[in-house]
């Protein structure tokens, strides 16, 4: 049976294929407060800003191609099984080939009604007001928000458990809930943290790669090349 490798992946996961991480030195997204553009209080208060914030990022995603560490992740499934959580609202993961991606904070290539959080649809067009699901409800972008709940962030904690293997690239680890996914792997899994800033240091169990994500996925190759399970 093959080991399982869970990856976490944050921003800098995507930020190499040229995807901006939307937040500035400032704290602002795109010159927008958070609070603004990724809240429900926000979409409540100027629904049209809140749709064109994500028409801006859902344009620039289908400008943008994986990069070679989307697509080393997608290498890794010859030899183990490979699920990946992302806080990534991007689809790069699948485009590249991986088979098993969570979404923690949503898609930015789908929709749901704002009436029923279950009713999703794959959309790649400008979302406006006036755009409604088949129960006539408006369309909102499908992200989960500042102060909405994480849907998926039980399922996450599962997979975290059956980890072999645990590897976190491209995030701080400073965003919970997903920050404490990486406690709910079995006690002295072998972790990698790739992170051109890291925000620890290599420890028994935990393997520190200050590199960017396209470089530090060709030494966590090499790596687990020569690991012994």
């Amino acid at each position: 049976m093959k080991k399982h490798i869970v990856v976490l992946t944050g921003a800098g996961m995507s930020a190499e294929s040229g995807l901006k991480t939307f937040r500035d030195a400032n704290g602002l997204w795109e010159g927008h407060n958070v609070m603004e553009v990724a809240t429900p209080e926000g979409f409540q208060k100027n629904p049209e800003l809140v749709l064109e914030f994500y028409n801006q990022r859902r344009k620039q995603l289908l400008e943008v191609k994986p990069n070679s560490a989307h697509f080393d992740l997608v290498d890794l499934e010859t030899d183990y099984k490979v699920t990946i959580i992302t806080q990534n609202v991007d689809d790069l993961h699948e485009r590249a080939g991986s088979n098993d991606v969570v979404h923690l904070h949503g898609e930015l290539l789908k929709v749901r009604s704002t009436r029923n959080e279950t009713d999703i649809q794959s959309w790649t067009k400008n979302l406006v007001l006036g755009d409604l699901c088949v129960k006539g409800y408006q369309l909102r972008p499908h992200i989960v928000w500042f102060g909405e709940a994480v849907p998926m962030i039980e399922k996450a904690m599962e997979i975290c458990a059956t980890a072999d293997v645990l590897v976190i690239i491209g995030t701080s680890m400073q965003v919970y809930p997903a920050a404490s996914l990486m406690h709910y792997v079995p006690e002295n899994t072998p972790t990698y943290f790739i992170d051109p800033h890291p925000a620890m240091d290599s420890k028994t169990a935990l393997k520190v790669i200050p590199d960017t994500a396209t470089s530090g996925m060709k030494t966590l190759i090499d790596l687990l090349k020569t690991r012994e399970f």
